[in-house]
Parts: structure tokens; sequence; C-alpha cells
């Protein structure tokens, strides 16, 4: 996926690193109340986060684990993560975010190699539902990284290609 910014790749690269920053749109389903979060950035480092989900009788808690292998600022971060609903990891992903300066603001690419390693269902939706969480993580970003570009508007919808 790509997002297109009037900002600067450092400015982008720090709603990642900074985690004041990251914690106002990396977020997992489910009520803040229920959240925990914790960061850090850096080569080795990690990240966790949990949330209870809750939608009608259905309750299911969401935990993400991540640790960085690759750290350029401003320009690339590559890190692994897997994700568990109730205990059980559900998949496992290698991401990729490059980031470069481009007509007076940045670009960033999203790349992502994922493996399920339980299906929901038959699994028919399962890439649609990662997609569009990832499309919702990047919207949240954008709307840190250009708070003046949104502001007023009830919906975040970057560029994204």
């Amino acid at each position: 996926m790509r997002v297109d910014f009037s900002a600067p790749p450092e400015r982008v690269f720090a709603a990642f690193a900074e985690p004041a920053l990251r914690t106002r749109w990396f977020r997992l389903p489910g009520s803040s109340k229920n959240a925990t979060h914790a960061l850090d950035f850096r080569v080795g480092g990690s990240e966790v986060a949990a949330n209870l989900f809750v939608s009608g009788d259905i309750e299911e808690r969401l935990e993400y684990r991540s640790r960085f292998h690759d750290i350029v600022p401003d320009e690339r971060i590559v890190y692994v993560y897997e994700a568990h609903v109730d205990g059980l990891r559900r998949w496992v992903s290698l991401v990729t975010v490059e980031l470069a300066a481009e007509g007076g603001g940045s670009r960033l690419d999203w790349n992502e190699q994922f493996a399920y390693l339980v299906l929901s269902g038959d699994g028919t939706q399962d890439t649609a539902h990662l997609r569009g969480g990832t499309r919702l993580l990047l919207n949240g970003l954008s709307g840190v990284v250009e708070p003046e570009r949104y502001r007023g508007l009830s919906k975040i919808r970057p560029d994204i290609g």
C-alpha cells in the first residue's frame, strides 16, 4: 500500500518511533479502557499491544507482538509481528515500511507478507480483514502526521494505492 503525505519523512518516521505519537494511531479494536501498549523502538526491540474486543455477545482478547529487525531513521522500518486472538496465534507477518521524500512531502510504501496459521472459517475473508485493518491504521497515521489536512472531517481517507 502507498500513502502520500505533505509532511517530510522525518515527521512520518517520528509517528512510528515516539510512543506518545504511536499510541495515537496504532490501536487494536476495542474500548480504549481495556487497551495496553508498550513500545521499545530499536533494532531488537519490541512492541506489545492488547485489547478486549466486544461485539454483541462476542468477546475476543486481541494481542499484537512485534520485534524490530531493521530501522534506518526517516527511511525504513522492518519488523515481524504475530497476531493472537483468544491466546491462539492466528498469523505472522513481515512488514517493511519505506519512506522517501517526494514532491515536497513524502511517500510511504507498506509491504506486508503474511502467513495464516489458523483460518477464520474457510479463510475467504482473512486477507480482506487484514488489508482493511492496515488501511484503518494508515488512516490513523495520516491523522497524526497531517492533522491540519483532516481537521473538521469526520472520516480520514488518505490516497492509498
